[in-house]
């Protein structure tokens, strides 16, 4: 386990790793801290949201205006989505391209003279 605990004259403290707490966090929400002190453990360590976790979801304390700009960005967001989609189930289906044929080149041919005079 990545958690060492110390033991003082005093009293006992445990002295918890990075990789320890990332796993407690992606476990689920932790009981001790609050919403606050979680978001800001999860903003330091890295750490995502559980899978199992929903979005929260704000929209209803948002004035009405400010409700329907949020509408619309996340019908926009949808509708590019669908059109990025779309593009690379069209670029899977199209046929590969063939490469154009080399051009000479006089710097080539050089090379090609100089390195064949070598052998």
């Amino acid at each position: 386990m990545d958690t060492k605990r110390k033991v003082g004259s005093e009293a006992a403290t445990a002295v918890v790793t990075e990789g320890a707490a990332q796993a407690v966090l992606r476990r689920g929400p932790a009981q001790e801290l609050t919403s606050e002190e979680e978001k800001v453990m999860r903003l330091r360590l890295g750490a995502a949201l559980p899978r199992t976790s929903t979005l929260e979801w704000t929209e209803a304390e948002l004035p009405a205006d400010q409700q329907l700009e949020l509408q619309a960005m996340q019908i926009e967001a949808w509708m590019k989505w669908r059109d990025h989609l779309a593009a690379q189930r069209t670029v899977k289906a199209a046929p590969a391209r063939t490469l154009p044929a080399p051009q000479p080149s006089r710097a080539k041919e050089k090379i090609v003279r100089a390195l064949r005079k070598k052998a």
